[in-house]
C-alpha cells in the first residue's frame, strides 16, 4: 500500500520524549512503527484488523491505543505538544473527526425517551388513597 502513513524523524523526535517507559515485561515493538499505523487507523478510519501489516500486528496496533488511551497518555502527549508548539493554530490543530461513536450512540427513532425511573413512579404514586 503506497499511501500508509509514516512519522517523520522531526515528527518522531517531538513524540518519543512523551513515551511512557517499558514495563517489565515482553519488549514492546517499535513504537515509530506502531505509532504510524494508529495515525493511519485514525485517519483512514479503516477497520483495526484491516491495518496494513506494515505497522505490525493489527492486534498489537489496536491494544496500544487502547491500553494508552485509557491510562491518559494520549491526553497527557496531546497537552505536552500543544505547550510546546503553542504557536500558530495550524500548528496545534488536531482534528475531532477520528472520534467514532456506535450507530446506537444517536438515539432510536423519535430521539431520546424519557422515562422515570423506578424510585421516581413510587414517589409520585401513593400507596394508598385516603
Amino acid at each position: 500500500m503506497k499511501c500508509n502513513f509514516w512519522l517523520s524523524d522531526e515528527q518522531f523526535s517531538l513524540i518519543e520524549p512523551h513515551l511512557p517507559y517499558r514495563a517489565a515485561g515482553k519488549r514492546r515493538k517499535d513504537d515509530r512503527r506502531i505509532i504510524s499505523g494508529i495515525i493511519h487507523v485514525l485517519q483512514s478510519g479503516c477497520r483495526w484488523q484491516d491495518c496494513p501489516p506494515e505497522y505490525g500486528p493489527s492486534t498489537t496496533v489496536y491494544n496500544r491505543y487502547n491500553r494508552w488511551s485509557q491510562k491518559g497518555i494520549w491526553q497527557y502527549m496531546f497537552a505536552e505538544l500543544t505547550a510546546a508548539l503553542s504557536g500558530t493554530p495550524e500548528q496545534i490543530s488536531i482534528d475531532a473527526s477520528h472520534v467514532k461513536a456506535h450507530r446506537c450512540a444517536g438515539g432510536g427513532k423519535g430521539g431520546l425517551l424519557l422515562r422515570p425511573s423506578v424510585a421516581q413512579k413510587e414517589v409520585a404514586t401513593p400507596r394508598f388513597m385516603p
